[in-house]
């Protein structure tokens, strides 16, 4: 018998959200441990997993991998399933690029400082929404938006046509980002994104590992 997968991951980490949407869309089942990156002291259960208190982290066997690309790329490459990465060289290139501004780009700025206090503080935890703070990352998103608009407008990616494994990574960020009134506003500006999204966020793999789904 094939060695199970194991996800350590938390729950309401957009990583770890990406991993879950790819295991769903690839046809993978994998076993969950839920663990804190956030706790202090450090989370004990992640410990064992990795010194380096991130998540998620895919088990399979003796590997123990880190990293939500690297966790996606190996996935994709053990599915029985067509591959998420595409052949054609610009096709690939295009991908690797979206998967780089989703890392540098869209978590730091749409996620963490969007959605988190625009949404996850006041909605989630109960704190107090940070407006200002909003306000200046949805102007910062402007770039990113705007660049990922003129990819998808090419057709190689993002076009809700062929799933690759940027989509896997950016459509959960999306998602979140869009739970913030203004964001879903100013993201209105770019019609091919909006095009990706329609058929994106509609995905019922994506919906149904949603974690904000309650709230």
């Amino acid at each position: 018998m094939a060695d199970p997968l194991r996800l350590i991951g938390f729950e309401h980490s957009v990583y770890t959200w990406a991993v879950r949407f790819a295991l769903g869309e690839m046809g993978h089942v994998a076993a969950y441990v839920e663990a804190n990156p956030f706790a202090d002291p450090p989370d004990p259960v992640l410990a064992r997993y990795t010194p380096l208190k991130r998540v998620p982290v895919l088990q399979h066997g003796d590997l123990l991998l880190t990293e939500t690309s690297a966790i996606l790329r190996y996935l994709d490459a053990i599915s029985d399933g067509a591959s998420m990465q595409p052949d054609d060289p610009i096709a690939a290139a295009q991908m690797d690029q979206i998967i780089g501004i989703v890392d540098a780009d869209v978590y730091p700025v749409m996620v963490r400082q969007v959605f988190s206090p625009g949404f996850y503080t006041p909605v989630v935890l109960g704190g107090e929404r940070d407006d200002a703070r909003v306000v200046e990352g949805l102007e910062r998103a402007k770039p990113a938006l705007g660049l990922l608009d003129r990819i998808a407008a090419e057709g190689r990616q993002l076009s809700g046509a062929v799933l690759s494994l940027a989509d896997i990574q950016l459509a959960p960020m999306m998602a979140y980002f869009l739970r913030v009134e203004a964001a879903g506003e100013m993201f209105k500006r770019y019609p091919a994104l909006v095009a990706w999204w329609q058929v994106m966020g509609a995905r019922p793999a994506l919906r149904s590992t949603d974690p904000m789904a309650g709230y």
